[in-house]
């Protein structure tokens, strides 16, 4: 029996093949959104985003992309909340359902202003922060369906 001093063995993460290939899929939208800020205008990035026809979208949908963009954001270098927000909407658009992503601002209290950017479907934040994290700042502007 291990003693409390010696750490457990961790069990391997095990993921079915198709969450590999989504996880893969979401990795490469996050870099090329995050490579994408780097070199171009938000107005030209937005108009990749297609225009979503659909049904409205389950909760597995938009589960899926929070947790997928999320998981990889952490391995591509300085992607930032709005690289996150424009490759959750991308993706959600192919999936065929509209978000929106908003932008706002806060004063630190060191007196610095602060900008953040949340992705949301209907009603519901999918990435950015819990509905107390993005209560403190306020809102800017509402980027839509991507500008056209």
């Amino acid at each position: 029996m291990p003693s409390r001093t010696e750490p457990r063995p961790r069990k391997p993460l095990i993921f079915r093949p198709r969450d590999v290939a989504w996880l893969l899929r979401c990795l490469a939208v996050v870099a090329i959104m995050r490579i994408a800020l780097n070199l171009l205008p938000y107005r030209r990035i937005s108009r990749w985003i297609p225009t979503p026809v659909g049904a409205p979208a389950n909760d597995d949908d938009v589960y899926r992309v929070a947790w997928g963009v999320a998981a990889v954001a952490k391995l591509v270098p300085h992607a930032s909340c709005l690289t996150q927000a424009l490759a959750g909407q991308y993706l959600l658009a192919k999936a065929g359902h509209p978000a929106t992503i908003q932008i706002g601002v806060a004063r630190e209290e060191n007196g610095r202003v602060s900008a953040h950017a949340w992705l949301t479907h209907g009603d519901r934040i999918v990435l950015g922060g819990t509905s107390q994290k993005i209560s403190s700042y306020t809102p800017l502007t509402d980027l839509g369906q991507g500008a056209r």
